[in-house]
């Protein structure tokens, strides 16, 4: 039996634990780096979709605490309605009516900036707790575990890069207030959705969790390629409100954090996934060293 087999078959089963039936006559596979995940069609023409957890997730993922984060952002309306969560993370979900998966360049339009500025804002100020911390150091030491015990070779360098991340950090905590708020962790563009009405939808919540509310928003810059232009769209339609160079040294550190943390998730992912995340890996560790540089200039 072939992958797709056994995938139609779970499938299936879920369809009927979340629905009641199994006469779902079409399967699409749909993008994502460790999940499959399938558009489901019925012979009425009701549609859905259906997540089937990848292998060595449950290594990296609390699927109880992500689907906390789902019902949440369920609730404020930012994303399709939930149907089914099992202990797994097998899920099965509303399919977002005529969706359109977003692009970097579909997300560097201004409009697309903004809506996904105000989906942040809205999370980051619902002032609800998750009870769910997103430890971004905690999670690397994690992941630097894994890949010692998988014995996944690192970069040569590897100790004096993590060294300056840590001197930024520690200056950030000294200059900056910083709120712990429920943020999402992992907006990379193909987790932004637009329905056929123009409603923009934030998918997929594995990585959720209280953390800092600009992690969001440099994250979004990363995975998007913002331009210094576009980081000030932005900021100023997160912030409200012109930034400040304080916002901006803020802003800059969080993109630190977030190529540091991500380039050893890939790693860990390594022995699971092979060549494509060691790609994946060595381009956020170029990216990570770049960014060092631009945070010492400000």
């Amino acid at each position: 039996m072939t992958e797709l087999e056994r995938d139609k078959q779970a499938a299936q089963a879920l369809l009927q634990k979340a629905l009641g039936r199994t006469d779902a006559a079409e399967f699409t596979r749909m993008g994502g780096l460790t999940n499959r995940t399938y558009h489901a069609v019925f012979q009425d023409g009701a549609e859905y979709v259906v997540r089937i957890p990848g292998e060595g997730t449950e290594e990296m993922i609390s699927r109880r605490d992500e689907e906390v984060s789902t019902r949440l952002a369920c609730k404020l309306g930012i994303d399709a309605e939930l149907l089914y969560f099992g202990e797994n993370g097998a899920k099965v979900t509303a399919y977002i009516p005529g969706a359109v998966t977003m692009s970097a360049p579909a997300m560097r339009e201004p409009q697309h900036i903004r809506e996904a500025a105000d989906i942040l804002r809205r999370l980051h100020r619902s002032g609800e707790d998750t009870g769910i911390p997103f430890e971004v150091f905690s999670m690397a030491a994690s992941y630097e575990k894994i890949i010692a015990d998988k014995q996944v070779p690192m970069f040569s360098d590897y100790a004096e890069v993590k060294a300056e991340v840590m001197a930024a950090k520690r200056q950030i905590d000294a200059a900056c207030d910083i709120a712990q708020v429920p943020c999402h962790n992992d907006v990379l563009c193909e987790n932004w959705v637009v329905s056929d009405a123009g409603k923009m939808y934030l998918i997929d919540w594995e990585y959720a969790g209280m953390n800092d509310g600009i992690w969001d928003v440099a994250d979004l810059s990363i995975e998007a390629v913002y331009d210094h232009a576009l980081d000030e769209v932005l900021l100023r339609a997160y912030l409200g409100r012109e930034p400040e160079t304080m916002d901006w040294k803020h802003f800059l550190a969080n993109k630190l954090y977030v190529d540091y943390l991500w380039t050893l998730w890939a790693k860990a992912r390594v022995p699971y996934d092979g060549q494509p995340m060691e790609d994946w890996a060595a381009e956020r560790y170029a990216r990570l060293k770049k960014n060092l540089l631009e945070f010492q200039k400000v």
